[in-house]
């Protein structure tokens, strides 16, 4: 085991990257259908930026890098409100409207997005296989969100519409954090700094927003449930705190492609935990359409 460990690490933590999403997902999902989004979104966060400060205190020996200039600062903020508080914010309402699987398979356009932008803003070059790639992505969520299911209640496809976009949201909005914070990335800034800096920029917005509308004076009373919270700080460790330290392992230790190759599985793995955990029943067309997606996004990283 060790030497597996010590010859990949870099692959095995993409994969504990993606389990750690899957969890997270799955928590998330409900936790927002007992609790509602915006509770769900302030309290996440809060939950993160705690355990982030503590870990940043003991790499770094500060919970916060002071020593970054104001630019970096002023980047990562802005990149940490829109892809942590408004992204989020879509996401949850994405979850509530169409579920772990497909949510997390629209989102897995988040990557191809964030290829055209950097095609556009940074003139990144695009190749044809990569081009192909991003279409059949494309095609292979579309393939999932078109299926009707047999006994689909009346007004079900008005939900799938309005989760679509509103997952549409979160894929624009954390596509435009990884520009944003690619302008802050220079100069072997660590990622670390940077995700503490993004969320807790998040957990301020988000909360001042909360104080403002006068809302932060019911979220004591959601505690009471205790499934709702347990999900939720559940989802917190999983997602903002695990996840993104995995992923910052698997991005140093392996090559980008096979990273983010494996970084992309959740919509499989939650496939299969609906199979086998929760004994759905699966369509064909949902199996292929996901494995066409994930192979999409792999193609887009490794060609």
């Amino acid at each position: 085991m060790s030497t597996v460990l010590s010859a990949y690490p870099g692959e095995l933590a993409g994969l504990a990257t993606a389990c750690c999403w899957t969890a997270s997902y799955l928590l998330f999902t409900t936790a927002v259908r007992l609790a509602g989004p915006k509770w769900l979104n302030r309290w996440r966060l809060t939950v993160a930026v705690v355990l982030l400060l503590m870990v940043h205190w003991i790499v770094y020996r500060t919970p916060l890098p002071f020593g970054a200039d104001l630019g970096r600062w002023g980047w990562l903020t802005l990149s940490g409100v829109i892809g942590f508080s408004i992204s989020d914010a879509f996401l949850f309402r994405a979850l509530l409207h169409l579920g772990a699987h497909r949510t997390s398979l629209v989102t897995a356009l988040i990557p191809v997005t964030s290829a055209i932008l950097a095609w556009g803003i940074f003139g990144e070059r695009l190749t044809g296989a990569q081009m192909l790639s991003a279409g059949v992505t494309v095609a292979g969520i579309a393939l999932v969100i078109s299926a009707r299911p047999a006994g689909e209640e009346p007004g079900a496809r008005r939900h799938i519409v309005i989760g679509v976009l509103f997952a549409l949201g979160t894929v624009a909005t954390q596509s435009l954090r990884y520009i944003l914070s690619k302008q802050a990335l220079g100069g072997e800034f660590p990622a670390l700094s940077a995700n503490v800096v993004q969320i807790l920029a998040a957990t301020l917005a988000v909360w001042l927003a909360a104080f403002v509308g006068g809302r932060w004076k019911k979220d004591l009373d959601v505690f009471r449930n205790r499934k709702a919270a347990l999900s939720m700080m559940g989802g917190a460790v999983a997602g903002p705190f695990a996840g993104v330290t995995l992923s910052m392992m698997a991005l140093a230790n392996a090559k980008i492609g096979i990273a983010s190759t494996l970084m992309a599985l959740p919509p499989v793995l939650l496939l299969a935990f609906s199979v086998l955990v929760r004994k759905e029943k699966v369509s064909p067309r949902a199996v292929a359409g996901t494995l066409l997606a994930i192979g999409g996004v792999a193609c887009l990283f490794l060609f």
